[in-house]
This record gives structure tokens, C-alpha cells and sequence, in this order.
């Protein structure tokens, strides 16, 4: 369950390579658990991230758990959840890849590291402002943002690389790493946490947040303070003319060679489609036509 995945990470080199393994990247090592020991026929091993709220909780209540037991109930399967205390960006190459659990929902349609899925469902990033303010900013194009004194976005995200093509990075940065208590991500894994980034909305120390839908939509939604997301048009582009997207679809992952498991994963995502469009929709995630419904590989 990684939400900056590879095709977005645009902005941090760093990351990849902790991802990846790459000499002199740093992590925290977390053994498998346990219940990780060897996939049963009769079981779906899910690969989970304690710390990776809302999308993936302990008590099995994050968004892409419940999209999970879904599955695994069109599976015909009983859902086995293996947890990891890390960050999600690290699931498929310390839990997926060493055969600790088959698969990982919610990654980028097309993730290089995996096999994918057909997508099933497209979102995107979003704005998040004060509904009280009734701003209509749809685009990073908008001039009225270069007006705002805090944007929260996102370390290595689209919406930071964005930022930083308005001009505007360099005097948002200091706000920004005062979100993680000033803890480069450069040299590790660091990234703020999405409820905070709703409720410096909320509270009204940021004008601006910008993430992911599925990572901000709960909190939106259960905000005390009411607030508007908007989707962000798929627009955005450097100054290079390089496209930086900002809609996605989402895939389940399987690891490269488990060809088998990945036409078992489609039948199955075709079975759960009502019930995992129901899921999203209860989130509050905004969904966008899938582009491509084809399997990526």
C-alpha cells in the first residue's frame, strides 16, 4: 500500500533508491511477522503497512483494507493480512519480493517493480481549501495560488514538483519541514502526515493543501471545519514541456513472475467492482473514468 509510488516519485531521487535498496539508502529494518509463512490456497497473503493511515490500519478499517477483504471475498479466499511497521514504500521490496505476502493494493497502474492488475478505479490529486473561501482553483496554473503564504503538498510528490515550477518551493519550505519537525527527506524517508495536511487547512495555517485524493478524502470528510476538494486538472506541465500527471489509476500488484495470481486477481477485482466502487465512494475518493482497462502487463 504505497502511496508515492515509483511513477510519482518525480521529485526524490533519495526515495527510489531507498525503495529500491541502493547502496548507502537508509531504512529501518522490520522482519516479517509470523502469520508471513507460506501461502495457503484457501488465503489471500495482503501486504500492509501499520503506517500508512487512512489507507491502511491495524484494526483493518483503512480504505485499502477494506478494498482487500473485498477481494479476497471474489477470490473465494479469506483475507490474511501481513503486517509491516514500515512505511508502505517499503512493502514490495522487503514483503512482496521475499515471499512474505502475493500481493499489494493500491499501487500505480503499470509500477515497474510489479505486475499489475487491471486498474480498478482512476483518481487523481486534489486541492483542499476552506469551503467558506468558495475558491474554484482547479489547475496549478491558476495565479491566484503564487498569492498564498503556506501550501502544504507532499515530499517527492506532483504536487511538490509543481510548486516548484510556479516559483514558489523556496518560500513554502521552511512551513513545509516545519510539518515533520524539520527532518530532511533527503536523506530518509519522511513525509507529513495527511490528516495534518487537512487540518493546517482546517485550522486555516495553510490557504492550500494539495495530495492525493485517497490519502486526504476521510479527513476532508470528517473535518469539524468544512472544506472543499477539487480535483486537480491533468494539466501540469515543467518548463521543460514534460508532462507531470496528476490523475492516476490504481492497480493491485503481484510480484513479476506470479502470472497465474494476477488473472486469479482480475477475475476477482471484476467480481468486487460493485462493492470496492461502494467503498470508494463512502470514502469520499472522487473517481475519474479508467483510462486504460486493460492489464499494464
Amino acid at each position: 500500500m504505497s502511496r508515492i509510488t515509483p511513477s510519482r516519485l518525480v521529485a526524490s531521487g533519495v526515495a527510489l533508491a531507498i525503495m529500491s535498496g541502493a547502496p548507502g539508502a537508509s531504512a529501518q529494518e522490520t522482519k516479517p511477522s509470523a502469520a508471513a509463512s507460506s501461502s495457503k490456497a484457501d488465503t489471500l497473503r495482503i501486504c500492509a503497512s501499520a503506517a500508512q493511515s487512512p489507507l491502511s490500519l491495524e484494526n483493518e478499517t483503512g480504505l485499502e483494507n477494506r478494498i482487500a477483504v473485498a477481494l479476497a471475498e471474489a477470490m473465494g479466499r479469506k483475507a490474511q493480512f501481513v503486517w509491516s511497521s514500515k512505511p508502505a514504500i517499503y512493502i514490495v521490496r522487503d514483503y512482496l519480493d521475499k515471499n512474505q505476502c502475493d500481493v499489494v493494493i493500491g499501487l500505480d497502474t503499470g509500477d515497474p517493480r510489479v505486475l499489475t492488475s487491471k486498474p480498478y478505479f482512476r483518481t487523481g490529486y486534489v486541492f483542499v481549501t476552506k469551503a467558506e473561501k468558495n475558491l474554484d482553483i482547479k489547475s496549478w496554473s491558476d495565479p491566484r495560488i503564487k498569492s498564498f503564504s503556506h501550501i502544504a503538498v507532499p515530499f517527492g510528490s506532483p504536487a511538490e514538483v509543481m510548486l516548484k515550477e510556479i516559483g514558489e518551493y523556496e518560500n513554502d519550505m521552511a512551513y513545509l519541514y516545519s510539518l515533520v519537525n524539520f527532518r530532511s527527506p533527503r536523506n530518509q524517508y519522511t513525509q507529513i502526515d495527511p490528516a495534518r495536511m487537512v487540518g493546517e487547512v482546517a485550522t486555516g495555517a495553510a490557504e492550500l493543501a494539495a495530495a492525493f485524493a485517497p490519502d486526504v478524502a476521510r479527513f476532508v470528510k470528517s473535518s469539524s471545519t468544512p472544506l472543499r476538494m477539487t480535483l486537480i486538472d491533468d494539466d501540469s506541465k515543467r518548463s521543460d514541456g514534460q508532462k507531470i500527471g496528476q490523475h492516476y489509476d490504481q492497480s493491485v500488484g503481484v510480484r513479476l513472475a506470479d502470472k497465474e495470481l494476477l488473472a486469479q486477481v482480475n477475475a476477482g477485482l471484476e467480481r468486487a467492482k460493485p462493492k470496492i466502487d461502494q467503498i470508494l465512494t463512502a470514502e469520499g475518493v472522487p473517481l475519474l473514468p479508467i483510462v486504460n482497462p486493460v492489464a499494464a502487463h
